[in-house]
């Protein structure tokens, strides 16, 4: 490249770089165009739609019920959040009660979804910023929790374990013996997490005082989560707004004032524990009764028992799809899934599809943060900072 004589003191060329997208640093589909001064980050532009799926579309064509297994695939980390927020809004569309059973169980298998979504990102942001060993053991105990999926539902990841009206089937005594086993062991394994990175210098110096999000930052970019609890901001929906029983629950919201990458790290991590105190809860008051509700009007009568009828079984499974339509109107129900304020937003005709749904995805909300925290940072920073967020394409692009 020629010289150009004419340049002053004050004057600097910089270079677009292109980073990503590729699953290793950008946790998936996801390209930033990087202006660089050097190593320094002038700007930062996100490129999404690599994973574009077209669910809100989709579900148009699908019943109430047939969408249940299209959730599973949006944060794909976390499926019974995912479940939880879509049948909370169909419920809430049709007044549906849910039994306090079925209640609790959700609430269970979602805290359980919590740490295993935490999990999967501690190890990954560890792994991003040198520390191989992290990934290694957060993944030994994240298949215990998918062990407990496939005993749910028989599938380790897209498990479609709830149902409008309250969860698939009632949890067994193999699943009980799971959970307290996994009760019993991750505060031991907890320790190892936090013994190997909290006061590892190495691991302070490539998080502390990067990324920093003011409170006020946070609030205005419309942030959710650990992201915003990171920065100090004490709001969490299962306790400023309750839904499937949470209000029954104790735990506490962990929030740390620095709003730096290190400081959203010590809020996820906290953050495990009090799930593991929910799921101990949920265990031991687990209340008697049905695990989906008797409303006739959307719910069928339970499932034939004689499983070799064939003819019933599909006769059950088309009055329980087919036959739901829900009411004219449209609704809003949020839940506090792992990344924040997962949503959903629905309009119903009348008929036994939604007539439009759309998600307010946590990840996508996030993500707008990143060019205002990686302006005037190292590359190697911006590595760190993207894993603070903890983003899944598929809940990003939709």
């Amino acid at each position: 490249m020629a010289t150009d004589t004419n340049l002053t003191k004050t004057d600097y060329r910089t270079m677009t770089l292109n980073m990503g997208p590729q699953h290793p640093s950008t946790h998936g589909v996801l390209r930033l165009e990087l202006e660089l001064d050097g190593e320094i980050i002038q700007s930062c532009r996100p490129h999404i739609g690599y994973l574009h799926t077209g669910v809100e579309k989709e579900a148009e064509y699908k019943t109430f019920h047939q969408v249940i297994p299209m959730t599973d695939r949006l944060d794909y980390l976390a499926p019974m959040s995912n479940n939880l927020a879509y049948v909370l809004a169909v419920e809430k569309l049709c007044g549906i009660e849910v039994p306090k059973r079925a209640q609790y169980i959700r609430v269970m298998m979602t805290e359980l979804t919590r740490i295993a979504s935490h999990l999967v990102w501690l190890g990954t942001h560890a792994m991003d910023i040198g520390a191989m060993s992290v990934f290694l053991y957060c993944f030994r105990e994240r298949e215990m929790i998918l062990d407990m999926y496939e005993e749910v539902s028989g599938v380790r990841m897209m498990s479609s374990y709830f149902r409008i009206g309250g969860v698939h089937e009632d949890i067994t005594d193999r699943l009980v013996q799971l959970i307290r086993e996994f009760i019993k062991v991750f505060p031991l394994r907890w320790k190892e997490y936090d013994g190997l990175l909290t006061q590892n210098r190495i691991f302070m110096n490539r998080t502390q005082d990067i990324g920093i999000l003011t409170k006020e930052e946070a609030i205005n970019y419309g942030l959710s989560g650990p992201c915003l609890r990171g920065s100090g901001v004490k709001w969490d929906l299962r306790k400023a707004h309750p839904y499937s029983s949470y209000q029954d629950f104790d735990f506490e919201i962990p929030t740390e004032a620095a709003g730096d990458v290190y400081a959203r790290y010590l809020v996820r991590l906290r953050e495990m524990k009090e799930s593991l105190k929910i799921v101990q809860q949920a265990l031991d008051n687990m209340p008697d009764g049905p695990v989906v509700s008797d409303d006739r009007k959307y719910i069928p009568p339970p499932k034939p028992e004689a499983k070799k009828n064939m003819e019933q079984l599909i006769h059950h499974f088309l009055l329980y799809s087919e036959g739901f339509k829900a009411p004219e109107g449209e609704v809003y129900h949020a839940i506090e899934a792992p990344k924040g304020e997962l949503g959903v937003f629905l309009v119903s005709d009348g008929s036994n599809k939604p007539y439009r749904m759309h998600w307010r995805g946590p990840s996508f909300v996030n993500l707008q943060s990143l060019p205002h925290m990686a302006k005037g940072r190292f590359i190697a920073d911006l590595v760190a900072i993207i894993g603070s967020i903890d983003i899944v394409l598929g809940e990003v692009d939709r």
